[in-house]
């Protein structure tokens, strides 16, 4: 079955073609999916007839709310959505003066084995549609009631490398008829797929590409980020060059602070002089820990000394204070708990933390 809400307004043109059917019903489909519809029959401004035809060989896939927590400390609201294949992918809304921002996943687990990461743990399912990915915001802006104004690919996967579904997905978020998000509102993080960033370059997008750098030499790289081994920092670097000189958009380094591996002094003056080389901004991210992995956060007086290194040498950057640790807030935490449940033979009943 073809699930209508993967199809461009373009495609469900070509689909009203084939049946026979005017042009505008294409657009009277694409509005209510981007509206949240889960079934054809509250697609009511379309004839029963045609209702019919499309439940032959089309659904509306969507999502099952599996379990719930919102952060007593700041609002933040994490869900673990069940797909119609049982699996399941975890979404994150958290809430800033500037507007509400998703973090969304792009695939079932992943494939990268980073090392303060737990959406890796089991390793890679599947990729998500486009639909699917489409959903995890329709169904975030629906349960919260609050308007989704920024997106983010940096949940469980590796966005680049589900490349062609998450194009199609960009498409159906920012178009005009339907949830209309504009591509600077968006914001891609991946690990740093050479190719797969040259390739989106190349297709002039407005969006931010965040690169998940974390450490800026190859030895420390590698040690945390296994995908570095591929390629190395230099050309990673110099990749982010030539997207910035095709695009005009600067690239932001992720980097997540953890004690003792990745925030001494010397780290900082390495991570300086790679940001000075490509005019990036640098994200300083407080380690959320994964309680299946050794890792944990800086200290406070780590931080204070990294960024007045920083500093010092004229990186622009920002320490985003740190969201949602009360409620698993680390990508792929929830849906890892969930599996270790079920192994166990224990409950999938929603739960809310306050």
């Amino acid at each position: 079955m073809t699930d209508l809400k993967s199809l461009t307004l373009s495609e469900l043109e070509a689909l009203m073609a084939q049946l026979g059917q005017p042009k505008f019903r294409a657009a009277q489909i694409f509005s209510r999916l981007a509206a949240g519809v889960t079934d054809l029959d509250e697609l009511t401004a379309l004839p029963k007839s045609l209702r019919a035809q499309l439940g032959e060989s089309c659904c509306i896939n969507s999502l099952q709310c599996l379990r719930k927590q919102v952060s007593g400390r700041d609002g933040t609201v994490k869900y673990l959505w069940e797909l119609t294949d049982g699996n399941a992918v975890e979404t994150v809304l958290m809430r800033y003066e500037h507007g509400n921002s998703v973090c969304i996943s792009t695939q079932v687990g992943c494939r990268q084995g980073c090392a303060f990461c737990a959406s890796t743990i089991g390793g890679l399912v599947r990729n998500l549609t486009a639909g699917e990915m489409l959903d995890e915001v329709i169904f975030t802006q629906l349960d919260s009631g609050v308007k989704i104004s920024n997106i983010v690919l940096m949940g469980i996967g590796e966005p680049l490398d589900n490349y062609d579904n998450v194009l199609k997905f960009l498409s159906l978020v920012n178009s005009p008829q339907g949830m209309n998000i504009g591509m600077r509102h968006i914001t891609l993080s991946t690990c740093g797929r050479l190719e797969e960033m040259r390739r989106l370059a190349e297709e002039k997008l407005q969006l931010t590409l965040a690169v998940s750098m974390h450490a800026c030499d190859d030895e420390t790289r590698s040690r945390l980020m296994p995908s570095n081994r591929r390629c190395g920092v230099e050309p990673l670097v110099a990749a982010c060059a030539e997207y910035f000189e095709k695009t005009g958009r600067r690239v932001t380094l992720e980097y997540a602070m953890i004690d003792g591996v990745n925030d001494t002094p010397r780290h900082a003056e390495s991570l300086a002089r790679s940001a000075a080389k490509i005019g990036a901004h640098v994200n300083l991210i407080p380690l959320n820990h994964v309680e299946e992995q050794p890792l944990q956060p800086s200290g406070k007086a780590a931080m204070k000394r990294f960024c007045d290194i920083l500093s010092s040498r004229g990186v622009n950057f920002t320490l985003r204070r740190s969201l949602g640790g009360d409620v698993d807030a680390s990508c792929g935490q929830l849906r890892r708990r969930r599996e270790t449940e079920q192994l166990k033979g224990g409950s999938n009943e929603s739960l809310r933390h306050n």
